[in-house]
């Protein structure tokens, strides 16, 4: 057993001893919360996010418009996949809005009707490349024209004017709105947590996502706090939020418990630290979501 391997059942171990003793006839207190709480689900064909099991999204990380398409094809059929993301800045021509928006549509085609996130991650937020916000809002725009994204990750710390204009324009042309915040360098206190996924929301965001960098396992119960505060009193739209590297890998596979409800996996090369293989990672989200509504 090699050191991933134990870490997966160490971690598989920990969302298990989390999960309440359920009288029999009674699902988990988790459980019950969550599902007493009304939430906007986004359905994009047959896949509902923020209902059901945490849904897996893989991403495409090629840096050519070929390696891309390939990636796409491989990803595209994978039973364990639910969602695919495009991180078009890791290609040669990220900064080409018509080329991206040309290449686009020949990337979704290889995806076998899965959910298309299109993600461009500035270098500020652990990305490939520097944009300034006024490029960043014109790139997407351009993209959204093109109508093959059936989502687009906006990062919230852009200009204000900026997201407003992105969430208005996706919604117009009937694309969903991930509205997203990444932290390499820490974790904040879970209240700041707390209070950046409720500006998400009130932003217009459809689905909420933090994605922080633990300095100890202090740091994973912080993002596990806001989760489980956000999910618990104020959440409307569904939420995805990790903590990364291999201390944060228990908030990757405990997710659905603290209320999120989407997690990357990966094939082939990973785009953040701390994702797990994608055939391993939907084992254990299935186990942990059976144990939630187990009778």
């Amino acid at each position: 057993m090699d050191r991933r391997d134990v870490l997966m059942a160490g971690s598989s171990l920990f969302a298990a001893r989390l999960l309440p003793e359920a009288a029999p006839g009674a699902t988990s207190a988790s459980a019950s919360v969550l599902a007493a709480r009304p939430l906007r689900t986004v359905k994009i064909r047959d896949v509902v996010i923020g209902e059901g099991r945490v849904k897996t999204i893989v991403p495409i990380t090629g840096t050519t418009a070929d390696e891309a398409i390939a990636q796409a094809r491989v990803i595209g059929g994978s039973a364990q996949t639910d969602v695919v993301e495009f991180r078009v800045d890791f290609l040669d021509i990220a900064l080409d809005a018509g080329k991206l928006a040309a290449l686009g549509p020949k990337v979704a085609a290889q995806l076998n009707g899965k959910p298309l996130i299109v993600t461009f991650r500035t270098k500020a937020e652990g990305g490939n490349k520097t944009i300034a916000d006024a490029d960043y809002g014109a790139l997407y725009a351009t993209l959204l024209k093109a109508q093959f994204a059936d989502l687009i990750d906006v990062e919230m710390f852009r200009s204000e004017a900026v997201v407003r204009r992105l969430v208005a324009g996706a919604h117009q042309v009937g694309a969903f709105i991930v509205m997203s915040n990444h932290d390499f360098s820490g974790t904040p206190p879970a209240a700041e947590l707390l209070a950046r996924l409720r500006r998400q929301q009130e932003l217009g965001a459809d689905v909420l996502k933090l994605a922080m960098m633990p300095r100890d396992p202090s740091d994973v119960l912080e993002l596990l706090r806001a989760t489980w505060e956000m999910a618990s009193r104020y959440a409307e739209r569904p939420m995805m939020t990790m903590s990364m590297g291999g201390t944060g890998v228990v908030s990757r596979l405990a997710g659905e418990i603290f209320g999120s409800a989407m997690c990357f996996g990966m094939i082939g090369r990973a785009s953040a630290p701390g994702q797990v293989e994608v055939e391993r990672l939907a084992a254990v989200l299935d186990i942990v979501h059976r144990s939630l509504t187990s009778a």
